[in-house]
């Protein structure tokens, strides 16, 4: 390439980012033209993708940063998946293997309980007893038919013997399955991560993993949509997908949202290198990228909350809510993030302190936002029950002690 054409490149981007700031409206979500202007634009123009993105954030919730105090529980580490990215699963018989009991479950859920949380956070492998005999006999030494069933069984006990509001993150399920989850949890999620499919290419980031295909993760948000399940997912930024991926992957979900109205929250979460992963020499996005990334979220959906991980940028704390996050995600007092556990939380207070340097409280929600509460106290049962105990008047958490 030519040094004249890559000026010319450059130029017809930025015309490009220039036109679509100047057309941005109050609340109206942008096209994909102009998302991919933006998600490209120059270090000089960022600052004003960022401004209109605070801007957005600031019409949609005013203000306000909200959280949600959780414990991780991760009710099994094995799965069935091989991703190039991940440090969580394991096979059976590899140190740290591990399949949680029903008291073990319970005693977490409850020295949360005791530290103020409301959110009991299940991640698991995919359906790990369709390839692993072993987990097939721990199962059965349990007493369930499958990972799922056991799931279920775990989600009603915290609900019924603790304050705790159980949010799975179970992968793919079928209809069936969303609905059961549904009677014994107020959400649930599956980030999306990308709907560029050559990812699963031998080499790629999901290469032998076979539940992250694009079709079928959306088929599971689709369903869950069909039934109006209060629903989380997002977007993995930096494994491999291009910019216009990301777009394109905001977009598939906002399509979504537009029939279904049940995209609750949207993940922007950003890669980070570990070692002993298979792609622990692959570059991590750079904090420009998540940036933009973070801001084109913000205006491709300006009326769905949108979350960055804080444990994942830090100390760059202002730039996420300069980007237009209005929201920090699950942050545990006592667990920590099996999924990314060289990356410790923030302490609450510290989170607080430079929330509020910024201008907006820090407010803890439950894991269903407030403006869904009412889809996921449709049905009677112990759950409504739970949801109204926990729930105050603004639909936020109900606080019965000072956040440590």
């Amino acid at each position: 390439m030519t040094l004249a054409s890559i000026s010319s490149n450059w130029s017809t981007n930025r015309e490009g980012c220039l036109s679509a700031l100047a057309e941005l409206r109050a609340g109206v979500p942008i096209s994909r033209d102009a998302a991919l202007h933006l998600i490209r634009c120059g270090d000089e123009d960022l600052a004003a993708l960022l401004c209109a993105a605070r801007a957005s954030k600031e019409r949609f919730k005013p203000r306000e940063i909200t959280y949600s105090r959780k414990v991780f529980i991760p009710l099994t580490n094995l799965c069935r998946d091989y991703c190039g990215y991940c440090t969580f699963r394991r096979d059976p018989g590899k140190p740290g293997a591990h399949t949680m009991t029903p008291e073990e479950v319970l005693a977490v859920a409850r020295s949360g309980e005791k530290l103020g949380c409301t959110e009991a956070l299940f991640s698991l492998g995919d359906k790990p007893e369709l390839i692993f005999p072993e987990m097939r006999e721990t199962l059965r030494h349990l007493g369930y038919k499958s990972t799922l069933h056991y799931l279920e069984a775990m989600c009603e006990l915290v609900l019924r013997e603790t304050s705790l509001l159980p949010h799975p993150n179970p992968g793919l399920l079928s209809a069936e399955w969303i609905a059961r989850l549904a009677a014994v949890s107020p959400s649930m999620g599956l980030m999306l991560e990308t709907v560029n499919s050559s990812l699963l290419t031998r080499g790629a980031a999901h290469d032998n993993a076979p539940d992250k295909v694009p079709a079928k993760r959306l088929r599971t948000i689709e369903d869950a949509g069909k039934q109006n399940v209060p629903f989380t997912t997002g977007l993995l930024v930096g494994i491999g997908e291009s910019p216009e991926d990301r777009v394109d992957t905001l977009l598939a979900i906002r399509d979504l949202h537009e029939r279904y109205g049940h995209i609750q929250e949207v993940i922007v979460q950003n890669f980070r290198v570990k070692p002993a992963i298979p792609m622990a020499h692959w570059p991590e996005p750079s904090h420009g990228a998540m940036l933009r990334a973070v801001a084109v979220a913000r205006l491709l959906l300006p009326e769905v909350n949108i979350q960055a991980p804080p444990n994942l940028s830090a100390p760059y704390y202002e730039d996420l809510m300069d980007a237009g996050i209005n929201d920090w995600g699950g942050i545990s007092p006592l667990t920590p993030d099996y999924i990314n556990p060289e990356k410790p939380w923030p302490h609450l207070e510290e989170l607080r302190l430079r929330t509020e340097a910024k201008g907006c409280a820090l407010r803890q929600r439950l894991p269903v936002y407030p403006e869904f509460l009412r889809a996921a106290m449709a049905q009677p049962g112990l759950l409504s029950e739970k949801l109204r105990g926990a729930a105050d008047d603004q639909g936020l958490a109900r606080i019965e002690r000072a956040a440590a």
